[in-house]
């Protein structure tokens, strides 16, 4: 009897209601600027069905591509199919007409262009859709899957979340020797990035859409952490759903989001909400729905996300200062401040968010806003964080306690800390951004996903891009070496890594986040060598990792100095790992798609640069000697 009865329960889905006191975003901290923000999403809604659902559903390996996803939630339904109810969020989910009415927007705002008539811009319009058109009718032809392609393929569908019935994402791992998977279990923002491109180049975007709205409503949930709530905009590291007895004949699955508050020491992700800022460009490049990113909905979650990166605060300088253990490397390893995979993102969220606001009077303080802080950002990464021979030796004859706007050595480095092992590491035809900068500190490390993504995004010069690339080839063996790639170089260690780490008995050197090598860096990697037309550098990497990772069912990260061994704590078939090789696979198969996910020099940022090049430090500058230091 009872299993009849559990048969014939309703199954219904709801975001759980949760309000705060400033939910109508009316109060902002004092940017100098107005931001127009539309007036408030509701976050409860909810769905039924008669079909009994686990709390993680998987989706069969054929659930299709994209098919139109009705709302931003579940509606109410009552038989298993589309209720013919009106959505009382209608009003809230419509789209904007501020692109389509105005004719200079997309020449000022995406092409950084001036004005155009309007049979230029229908002439520019029309080369973009057939651009587009051939670059999503295009399929790899000629070569068959491999064996480790087809269950990469089978993995990464077998790992979809559903809920309400639609697919929202996947888990972060589904390890079946794993019998503590802690949050492994559950759908992270940036985990899923990589899985959502591999959808997206196969043509299936109903997931990437399900996923970035249903993750916009957990963004203003109220979670605490000792009666202590973080602010208003931001993204949750991850979210779970559960299934949640209402009673004898109904359950519900809710959406239950995590912002640090059960994390490992109880960090919030700085990181989520560009990531997802990333993603939503990317998934409006690649499926050509422009209109998804026009949403009011849409828009407040941007401005949410860049309220809370804007604000001011207790700093001097463009980059953004957090703590450790808030992205990636989610543990502490000494990155706190403003380390460089921080300020990548940052800047690639940025830009992604300047192509999307819509143009109207509410967004014209914030979009220039924006072109302020892109373009010091820009200054201060590319003139502060980069490394190379040249730049070593004027660190190596660095004066310190300088004082005044004069100073040469701004930040009052002491040459001291130029570690032995740099000097005779960096080559003569390369370099890269080092890992952190703060008063009196370096952070000499280089960190991987910081430098790719500076490459990606544009954050470095084009000569510096090719540096990078140039040291990663150079340091193949220590960099790469038996599977791509490492998260950072070189591991710290001995008395370093007991004060640094506080003896962290999973960062133990050349292991996870500690000098470990992360095989979802791969597709990053990929990206960065095709924009920069060094496809074979891709090419090596990628089928390195296959040949190993298919036999080593898919390892979350390798262990050692060269990456021989699985990694002594690493979940087996890691989503991530599974969906960085595909993106890769895919990303080389068809090239030319891969223009739609990164960035070129914008130089108009290099005529509105606040920035030091000056004597006093304080001019505006016509950015005439800036272009001839900074393009270099």
């Amino acid at each position: 009897m009872n299993a009849i009865k559990i048969f014939k329960m309703k199954f219904g889905c709801r975001l759980l209601i949760q309000t705060r006191s400033v939910l109508g975003f009316t109060k902002f901290p004092n940017l100098n600027r107005n931001i127009h923000i539309p007036a408030p999403r509701f976050l409860g809604l909810r769905c039924a069905t008669n079909q009994p659902q686990k709390p993680f559903s998987v989706s069969p390996p054929n659930w299709g591509r994209s098919r139109v996803f009705p709302a931003a939630f579940c509606s109410s339904s009552k038989n298993n199919s589309s209720s013919s109810k009106p959505n009382h969020v209608a009003d809230y989910s419509t789209t904007l007409e501020t692109r389509v009415n105005d004719k200079n927007f997309e020449s000022i705002y995406v092409q950084g262009g001036g004005d155009l008539d309007e049979k230029e811009e229908s002439r520019l319009k029309n080369e973009q859709n057939e651009q587009n058109e051939t670059i999503l009718s295009s399929e790899p032809a000629g070569r068959a899957e491999s064996e480790a392609e087809k269950e990469a393929w089978r993995l990464l569908r077998e790992a979809v979340v559903t809920y309400c019935g639609s697919p929202v994402g996947t888990l972060a791992a589904s390890d079946p020797g794993d019998k503590v998977p802690l949050n492994y279990d559950q759908v992270f923002i940036r985990d899923f990035v990589p899985s959502a491109l591999a959808f997206l180049l196969k043509g299936e975007g109903e997931i990437v859409r399900n996923f970035l709205l249903h993750t916009l409503q957990l963004q203003s949930w109220e979670k605490t952490v000792d009666c202590y709530s973080p602010g208003q905009g931001l993204m949750p590291a991850s979210f779970k759903i559960r299934t949640i007895p209402l009673d004898d004949t109904k359950v519900e699955e809710v959406l239950d989001p995590d912002f640090g508050e059960s994390a490992i020491g109880r960090v919030a992700p700085v990181d989520s909400g560009l990531w997802w800022i990333i993603l939503l460009r990317a998934y409006s490049k690649i499926t050509g729905d422009f209109a998804m990113q026009e949403r009011v909905d849409v828009q407040t979650g941007i401005k949410l996300i860049l309220n809370l990166c804007l604000s001011d605060g207790f700093d001097m300088f463009p980059s953004l200062l957090v703590t450790d253990g808030s992205c990636m490397i989610d543990r502490r390893m000494g990155i706190h401040g403003h380390p460089l995979e921080i300020q990548s993102l940052f800047y690639s969220a940025l830009r992604c968010a300047r192509e999307m606001l819509a143009f109207d009077e509410g967004s014209k303080n914030l979009v220039r806003t924006i072109n302020n802080r892109l373009s010091a950002l820009s200054f201060h990464i590319r003139e502060y964080y980069w490394i190379d021979m040249k730049k070593i030796n004027e660190i190596y004859r660095y004066k310190t306690e300088e004082y005044s706007t004069e100073a040469i050595n701004k930040f009052n480095i002491y040459p001291e800390q130029v570690p032995h092992w740099l000097m005779d590491w960096i080559p003569e035809g390369g370099g890269y951004m080092i890992g952190n900068l703060q008063p009196a500190h370096m952070d000499f490390r280089f960190f991987t996903l910081g430098n790719i993504w500076s490459i990606v995004s544009c954050l470095s010069t084009p000569k510096q891009n090719n540096s990078i690339l140039n040291l990663i080839e150079s340091k193949w063996d220590d960099l790469v070496g038996n599977m791509p790639l490492k998260i950072v170089y070189p591991a710290l260690e001995s008395e370093e890594w007991r004060i640094i780490t506080g003896s962290d008995p999973k960062n133990t050197p050349w292991s996870y986040h500690n000098g470990g090598s992360w095989p979802t860096l791969l597709w990053q990697f990929t990206l960065a060598c095709i924009k920069m037309g060094r496809i074979e550098l891709a090419r090596k990497a990628v089928d390195l990792a296959e040949n190993r990772l298919h036999a080593d069912h898919w390892p979350e990260y390798y262990d050692t100095r060269s990456g021989r061994f699985i990694g002594k704590q690493s979940r087996l078939y890691q989503t991530w790992t599974i969906a960085g090789f595909l993106t890769s696979k895919m990303l080389l198969e068809n090239p030319e798609k891969a223009s739609l996910l990164f960035w070129e020099e914008d130089y108009e940022l290099l005529e509105i640069c606040v920035c030091g090049l000056s004597k006093t430090g304080r001019k505006l500058c016509a950015r005439g000697a800036a272009r001839s230091q900074i393009l270099v």
